[in-house]
């Protein structure tokens, strides 16, 4: 079973997602009590792929309250994501392709564990994003017209 922890709703506005990935990723025990509490922020996150590992950079963990200054963690660490090594190998290929990147889509536990989902993402020119938006329109218009004729 998996709890959400966060979502990244930019990703899908600004990305045509082509594949998904999940990751582990390496945390300190502070940035896990803050993850417990919800002080998380993935709005500008993403992953890069080097010397055959996975960083994570732009997550936002804020430190830990009642942690000493010995104790806490910085806010913007980059963070290793923890994957098989075919996996990134089929990674640093799909980044290698231009106009890829690897965003952070959500956060979640699974049996008590954070884990973390990639996609490999091909950014979306305007003219797309308008595109989706005149969609989303339309089958919200559709759906309001079948609610309407409905409840008659």
């Amino acid at each position: 079973m998996s709890a959400e922890i966060a979502t990244n709703r930019k990703a899908g506005r600004d990305f045509h997602i082509l594949e998904k990935y999940e990751a582990g990723i390496e945390l300190k025990g502070t940035e896990v009590k803050s993850i417990r509490a919800g002080k998380i922020n993935i709005s500008d996150a993403y992953a890069r792929v080097e010397n055959n590992q996975v960083f994570l950079y732009g997550c936002h963990i804020q430190p830990w309250q009642t942690a000493g200054e010995w104790y806490n963690h910085p806010e913007r660490r980059p963070r290793r994501l923890l994957l098989h090594k075919r996996e990134i190998l089929k990674l640093s290929v799909a980044c290698a392709v231009k106009g890829c990147t690897l965003p952070l889509l959500r956060v979640y536990w699974k049996d008590r564990r954070v884990k973390v989902e990639l996609g490999v993402g091909k950014g979306k020119t305007h003219s797309d994003q308008r595109h989706d938006l005149k969609e989303k329109v339309e089958l919200r218009e559709a759906a309001r017209e079948m609610s309407r004729f409905n409840q008659r």
